[in-house]
């Protein structure tokens, strides 16, 4: 798990006298070099694999030798990723990205810089039939170090945020501790849902269980970059990331009561400022409330999600789960697309989830 570095959340810094506002500025420019690069990867593909923002950066801030290497490994794995949407139906028609310069810490001839990447990637209408953008929120930690002539080298990238789905990110998302319920009666156990497309036909009745399922998506909608102050935030500090948080959130939004009780039973489901349950914050406590509880029931298929339910992976298939996400629309090709914090990500689909991470387990939830 990932640890944000305290000074990058606006704490008082003293800078090295010889990294002036000029340097910081370049260094800025530098990152969101690398990060546009990254995303223009996904839009381009391998016919403007020549075209790189970075290539343009040599002298007093530059990409080291083996960073230049991993960029070029992650551009050529990105444009890999491209060609595996575009056979599943998604391609996009452009994206943008920019980077702000949050805070720098300077030691001797080291420099790490925290930054903040903003993505947005508008969706080819000509194939989706759906939303008409995604983006997503993402932090970083960059290292630079500064050769004994004083030129400094980008020489590491650490993603900061609680996750790493981001869409123009290639590093291994972390995972979770297999966890237990202990020895009482024992938690149900999800199940796996297959990824292939198209999916059988399983339509969703929106008026059966008396949610309002549109409400749920306006919550994510409004949510998805910013965090409700009137719930803790769980995303970086070590935290353990925020995600299902989130989607508690957004189901408590639309009509899922609380259950009070014990935090650690998984039988109980509640969440506030004050007091959460492991249910209400933790990835494999919601699945085993959810599906005791029978709010939930598990769909044979990812493709099969609608709006207002719920979507689970398991990054290296040890049989805990790792991140949760809801699904805020559904297209006409019937492509659900989820949305979901750590890392900020609003629209993204499903299909990109499968195309990015072909070894990991999907749980889909039918709520």
């Amino acid at each position: 798990m990932a640890l944000v570095p305290n000074w990058s959340a606006g704490a008082a810094v003293t800078d090295d006298p010889t990294v002036d506002a000029a340097t910081k500025a370049t260094f800025q420019r530098l990152a969101d070099a690398v990060f546009t690069d990254r995303t223009q990867a996904l839009v381009e593909g391998a016919g403007k694999a020549g075209t790189r923002h970075t290539s343009g950066f040599s002298g007093s801030v530059r990409l080291s030798g083996g960073q230049t290497r991993e960029q070029t490994s992650a551009l050529g794995e990105l444009r890999e990723r491209r060609s595996r949407l575009a056979r599943l139906g998604e391609t996009y028609g452009g994206g943008s990205t920019k980077v702000t310069l949050d805070a720098t810490r300077v030691t001797g001839r080291h420099a790490k810089v925290a930054v903040t990447e903003n993505t947005a990637l508008s969706y080819d209408k000509a194939t989706t039939k759906g939303p008409k953008s995604t983006g997503f929120q993402a932090h970083h930690e960059l290292t630079f170090t500064a050769d004994r002539h004083g030129n400094w080298q980008l020489t590491g990238i650490r993603d900061t945020d609680d996750g790493y789905l981001a869409v123009n990110q290639v590093a291994k998302p972390s995972v979770a501790k297999v966890k237990t319920a202990g020895e009482d009666d024992g938690p149900p156990s999800a199940v796996r849902s297959a990824t292939n497309w198209p999916a059988p036909a399983n339509a969703k009745n929106f008026s059966a269980s008396g949610y309002d399922y549109q409400a749920m998506a306006a919550y994510a909608a409004k949510y998805w970059n910013r965090y409700n102050p009137a719930y803790p935030d769980f995303n970086g500090q070590g935290a353990g990331g925020d995600c299902t948080n989130f989607v508690s959130q957004s189901l408590k939004a639309g009509g899922w009561k609380h259950v009070p009780g014990y935090t650690n039973d998984f039988h109980k489901w509640f969440g506030n400022s004050d007091i959460q349950s492991d249910s209400f914050v933790g990835v494999n406590e919601f699945s085993w409330f959810a599906l005791s509880s029978k709010r939930v029931t598990s769909l044979a298929n990812v493709y099969q999600l609608d709006v207002g339910d719920v979507l689970q992976m398991d990054f290296n298939r040890d049989g805990s789960k790792d991140h949760s996400m809801i699904v805020t629309y559904r297209d006409r090709r019937g492509v659900p697309y989820v949305s979901y914090h750590s890392t900020n990500t609003y629209n993204r689909s499903v299909a990109s989830l499968v195309a990015s991470y072909p070894g990991a387990a999907f749980y889909a939830y039918r709520t």
